[in-house]
């Protein structure tokens, strides 16, 4: 999270009456945004998807609700924005907010409006996703697992990647080397 909203693949949005569900193919897992009420939990035990508490709302007063709110805490690290291997600031205290909803002009079309407030950034990233509405009834889901080509390491609290070369490389500008004092440096 924030990358999860991306949708590198299919997406499908599982509405309940107390949780709206949100499947998302690269990741073989489910987001789950509550939307019965609740508090923000005491005890959050910090996932890198976080924890997501939304609510329905009717913005044009036609008695229908049409878009969700959303608001997601409790992240683990390191994380990143997305595939650029941007990072997040490590404290993980950052905040996403969405407001997802269908396009009044085409109901085929869904929006993201994502801003993610965090210590790395001078003012919240914003930014609005679109996904199309697959036509299938029956789409093919396929199983992607991230860690196969996942190029991120962590050395000690330093996040690096392996470049396109197989070396290792910084993430950030000035970012120290990690630590080799267990390694047989050849001369």
């Amino acid at each position: 999270m924030p990358r999860v909203t991306n949708g590198y693949g299919p997406l499908e949005v599982i509405v309940t009456p107390r949780a709206t569900h949100i499947m998302v193919e690269h990741i073989n897992d489910s987001r789950r945004i509550y939307t019965d009420g609740r508090d923000w939990p005491t005890d959050l035990h910090p996932t890198y998807l976080g924890y997501s508490i939304g609510r329905w709302i009717d913005t044009d007063g036609d008695g229908r609700y049409d878009v969700l709110e959303v608001e997601t805490r409790g992240f683990d690290g390191p994380r990143t924005y997305d595939d650029s291997g941007i990072p997040l600031h490590e404290d993980n205290l950052t905040i996403v907010r969405e407001r997802i909803f269908l396009d009044k002009s085409d109901p085929n079309i869904l929006h993201d409006e994502v801003a993610v407030i965090d210590h790395a950034l001078t003012r919240p990233w914003v930014v609005t996703k679109s996904y199309r509405r697959e036509p299938d009834r029956r789409p093919n889901w396929r199983e992607v697992i991230c860690a196969e080509t996942n190029n991120h390491v962590e050395i000690g609290k330093q996040d690096y990647m392996v470049g396109p070369d197989g070396q290792l490389m910084p993430t950030r500008k000035d970012q120290p080397p990690p630590d080799l004092r267990y390694f047989n440096r050849s001369r």
